[in-house]
C-alpha cells in the first residue's frame, strides 16, 4: 500500500490538467505525455541524468572494488580503517551539501580563500555547468563508495583461499588471480551492485537539489529535479507527475534489458 498507492495515483495526476494537488483537476488524457515529450529540456534531462548515474556508478565501483581489495588485506589498525571508510555513509545528505558549499562558496567557501590566496582568482564552483556537474558527481562518489565497498569485501571474504593458492601455484599473478578468480567469483555482488547503483544514481534527488537546484540554466536537472520543479515551482502538477511517469516507465524498461542482458539464472544465461 505505501509503495502501489503512491504510484497509481502519481500515474493518475499525469492525466490530468492541475494546478495544485488539491485543486480542481481536468482531464486532458496524453496531452500532458505529447507536450513533456514534445520539450526539448525533457529530453536534455534524461540525458543529463544518465550521464550521471553511468558516471559516478562507474566511478563507484571502481573506487569500491579497490578500496575492498585494500581493505581485504592483513594490516594494523583494520577494524578502525574500515570503520573509518563507512564514514562517508553514514552521513545525511543535507550535511554533505552544507560541507560542499562551506568549502567552495564563492564568497567565503575555504577552497575559495585557498584559489585567492594561491593567485587563481575567485573561481566560479557554481555558475559554470561543467564544474558545477563535477561538483555533483564527486559528491555521490565520495558519499556512496562505501556502500560498493563494503558490499565487496563482504563478498571477498567469502572466497575460498584455496582458489588464490591454486592460482599462483599454476604461475598466475597479481591481475590474473583478480581477473581469472575474483571477479567471476564477485559476479552476483557486481551485478546487484551495479543494478542498484544505476537506479539509485538515476534517480537522485537530494543531493542535486540541495547542492545546485538543477542550475546553473539547467546543466545539472535531470529528471527528478525537473519533475521536481514542473509540479512545486511552476504549478504543472500533470506535467510533473508525467515527467516522473516516463521516468519510471524508461526505468523500468532499463532494469527489463539488464536481466535480460544478464540474467541471474546461469542456465538462461547459457
Amino acid at each position: 500500500a505505501l509503495i502501489a498507492v503512491p504510484v497509481a495515483h502519481a500515474i493518475q495526476l499525469s492525466f490530468y490538467e492541475a494546478q495544485s494537488f488539491i485543486s480542481e483537476r481536468r482531464f486532458v488524457g496524453l496531452s500532458n505525455y505529447a507536450r513533456i515529450l514534445a520539450d526539448p529540456s525533457f529530453w536534455k534531462a534524461f540525458a543529463l541524468g544518465l550521464g550521471f548515474a553511468v558516471i559516478a556508478m562507474s566511478a563507484q565501483l571502481v573506487l569500491g572494488i579497490g578500496f575492498a581489495l585494500l581493505l581485504n588485506q592483513p594490516l594494523r589498525g583494520q577494524a578502525l580503517v574500515r570503520g573509518a571508510v563507512v564514514l562517508p555513509y553514514l552521513l545525511p545528505t543535507v550535511v554533505i551539501a552544507v560541507t560542499a558549499h562551506w568549502l567552495l562558496d564563492g564568497a567565503f567557501g575555504l577552497f575559495t580563500h585557498w584559489a585567492l590566496q594561491l593567485g587563481f582568482g575567485r573561481p566560479a564552483w557554481y555558475d559554470h555547468p561543467v564544474s558545477a556537474a563535477l561538483l555533483v558527481i564527486v559528491a555521490s562518489v565520495w558519499t556512496w563508495t562505501p556502500f560498493v565497498t563494503i558490499t565487496f569485501l563482504a563478498g571477498l571474504q567469502t572466497i575460498p583461499a584455496s582458489l588464490y593458492e591454486a592460482a599462483r601455484v599454476d604461475g598466475a599473478g597479481a591481475w590474473m588471480r583478480f581477473w581469472h578468480v575474483t571477479l567471476p567469483m564477485l559476479k552476483p555482488v557486481l551485478f546487484v551492485v551495479v543494478l542498484l547503483r544505476s537506479i539509485w544514481m538515476f534517480n537522485k534527488f537530494d543531493i542535486v537539489w540541495l547542492l545546485t537546484k538543477g542550475g546553473p540554466l539547467g546543466a545539472t536537472e535531470h529528471l527528478p529535479v525537473m519533475a521536481y520543479r514542473r509540479a512545486f515551482k511552476q504549478f504543472d502538477v500533470g506535467g510533473g507527475a508525467a515527467v516522473a511517469t516516463l521516468s519510471f516507465l524508461v526505468l523500468s524498461l532499463m532494469i527489463a534489458v539488464y536481466f535480460w542482458r544478464f540474467p541471474l539464472d546461469e542456465k538462461a544465461a547459457r
